[in-house]
């Protein structure tokens, strides 16, 4: 019996993978031709997983020409109105086409995850179907996959997935295996490597782990081993990244040797002639200011700044501290606050009820078992309170992604799909058994999901009804120009999107690109959005040269867009060069004549070369 259930189980979740591929490629089919075509490129371009992906793509094309397999399809699209005719493929054999099925394939398996995430988490296959069916009613706010299919995230959150099972099932057992920590290890390293941001959502898991420890829930032993596995993966990472210091001087970097100091020195913690309420403090406190004083030592002692604009950022959401590279993020809606909207359609698809309830029924649990060990001041015997500490840890992890998310509108993709974990506790019998007693589970769930598929359908609906075509002529026009009117050394210099263009179109060496977390290519990016600024030609031109810059693509939509009021590219350079202030744009004057400090060597309706003269 149990066997048969098992296969059900796995039967289910493999129906639930191609269900999701499925949808993502038909979502992205009705998108055709790639529709975000400059993200594809600025993803594309710059990113770790393409070794291997290439890899895999040189492995399968050279064993399908040996077996005589054809790979790919080809045909020319007749365009008219005096555009030269191109060739369009389909097919694994074609590069593009190969990354987007892996990605596709490898987040319609995610979905099997899911299944079984939900299914072990709430202790039964219900739990699965209400996770699944909760991410597919929300759908377009718990992945950009199926527009957007190379984004780093899209690589790596199936990771996240599979790691933050693990954690569960590590939590739950009662004896630690070592196939476990290994998997663990794997799936922290699979996570992190394309995805410089990964970091961040650790510290939030290894902090969430902490607190459940530090109340009772987790015992020593099994933290100690979860954060030698975090370090032992941030180390192999440290390798493969080839020595990014980063990695070495951030927050969960530092805050994994606090954990770990502090579980070194619990024994003595234990023996301090305090409450168990202060002990508790003395452990948070301990950990929140270790970690930043080593995070401060340590960047200091490396001289790493990469990731300063990380702490910046954030501050500017609390504060009103701004500058460049804060207000470059901050006026990108998908780096400003969730929006309003949001939580109104999780309440429309009744996600955020039930996950509410679940949440306060962990909570009330979690209050009463405090309650009673420091009411009753039990000698500091650490005591596991709940059957399974994992539901604690699940709750703290809502509440640190709700933070990120509301923060960060482009994080509410680990906000959703974990809400959509939460909802399978619905099913859980540790949380309402008493409720079960009296009516059957099964009535329950379905119930709650007939009443979630009204807004949910239509969600559903509305994605498949977007259909789309992508056309950019004048990028076109601007990257054949570039290919048969500049030499192959030749050095470019513009927009960041655009010259990853540039560079993965025209192969042309480019001095800035879509790579953010590197102070270095910050300096650099600075000095060419300065042409956006109001300082003088000859001082910009200055510093083009000082970075051997060539040509530089100018366009006017950069110098006249404004996202929000202070979101224009010449009212953030008045925040970062108030002196200039109130000058005429330098992109506005050399849009009408760019002489005598730059020469026109191209232009069309959205782009204009300028070739920078040499003294």
């Amino acid at each position: 019996m149990q066997n048969t259930n098992l296969n059900f189980c796995f039967l289910t979740a493999a129906f639930a993978a191609v269900l999701h591929w499925c949808h993502i490629t038909h979502l992205f089919e009705n998108d055709r031709h790639f529709s975000h075509l400059s993200t594809l490129e600025r993803e594309m371009a710059f990113r770790t997983e393409m070794v291997i992906l290439a890899s895999w793509y040189r492995i399968y094309t050279k064993v399908m020409d040996l077996i005589g397999i054809q790979t790919k399809i080809c045909w020319t699209v007749t365009r008219g109105e005096g555009l030269s005719p191109i060739e369009s493929c389909e097919g694994l054999g074609d590069p593009a086409c190969f990354y987007v099925a892996v990605i596709f394939i490898l987040n319609g398996l995610m979905m099997a995850l899911f299944f079984i995430y939900g299914t072990y988490l709430s202790g039964s296959r219900l739990g699965g179907l209400v996770t699944v069916l909760c991410f597919f009613f929300n759908h377009g706010e718990c992945t950009r996959v199926m527009w957007t299919p190379p984004l780093r995230e899209s690589f790596s959150y199936p990771f996240l997935v599979l790691q933050m099972l693990l954690v569960t099932h590590i939590l739950r057992a009662t004896k630690l295996y070592r196939g476990s920590l290994i998997a663990l290890c794997i799936s922290n390293v699979f996570f992190m490597l394309p995805w410089q941001f990964a970091q961040f959502v650790l510290l939030t898991q290894i902090a969430s782990l902490f607190a459940v420890h530090v109340v009772g829930y987790i015992d020593v032993v099994k933290l100690r081993k979860i954060v030698y596995i975090h370090m032992i993966s941030l180390a192999l990472c440290f390798v493969l990244m080839f020595g990014n210091s980063m990695l070495l001087t951030s927050y969960y970097a530092s805050s994994l040797v606090i954990i770990w100091g502090v579980l070194a020195v619990k024994p003595y913690l234990l023996k301090m002639n305090v409450s168990e309420l202060s002990l508790w403090v003395i452990q948070g406190c301990f950990w929140l200011f270790g970690t930043i004083v080593l995070k401060y030592l340590t960047s200091r002692v490396f001289g790493i700044t990469d990731d300063a604009h990380i702490g910046n950022l954030l501050t500017s959401k609390f504060f009103s501290y701004k500058d460049f590279d804060t207000l470059l993020y901050t006026c990108a809606a998908e780096f400003d606050f969730m929006e309003k909207e949001t939580p109104l359609r999780y309440t429309k698809t009744l996600l955020l009820p039930v996950v509410l309830v679940i949440f306060i029924a962990i909570v009330r649990k979690i209050i009463i078992d405090m309650w009673g060990v420091v009411g009753k001041e039990q000698s500091h015997t650490r005591k596991h309170l709940l059957d399974h500490g994992e539901l604690v840890y699940h709750a703290l992890q809502l509440l640190a992604y709700t933070v990120l998310g509301i923060l960060i509108m482009r994080l509410k993709l680990f906000l959703t799909p974990h809400m959509c974990v939460m909802a399978s506790l619905i099913c859980s019998r540790q949380l309402f058994g008493w409720l079960f007693y009296k009516v059957h589970p099964g009535a329950v769930v379905f119930a709650v999901l007939a009443a979630m598929s009204i807004q949910g359908s239509a969600n559903l609906q509305t994605q498949w009804n977007i259909v789309g075509e992508f056309s950019n002529l004048p990028q076109e026009e601007l990257i054949e120009w570039i290919r048969y009117n500049t030499k192959p050394d030749a050095v470019f210099a513009g927009a960041m999107p655009t010259m990853a263009s540039v560079k993965l179109s025209a192969l042309r060496p480019v001095v800035n690109h879509p790579h953010y977390e590197d102070a270095g290519l910050r300096a650099r990016t600075k000095i060419v959005y300065s042409m956006y600024s109001r300082k003088a030609a000859e001082e910009v031109k200055r510093e083009l040269i000082k970075l051997k810059v060539n040509y530089y693509i100018l366009e006017e939509s950069w110098c006249v867009r404004r996202s929000k009021p202070g979101c224009s590219m010449p009212e953030i350079w008045d925040v970062e060069d108030p002196g200039n202030a109130g000058k005429t744009p330098l992109c506005s004057v050399l849009v009408k004549e760019s002489r005598p400090y730059f020469t026109t060597v191209f232009q069309n309706s959205v782009y204009k070369v300028l070739e920078v003269v040499k003294e």
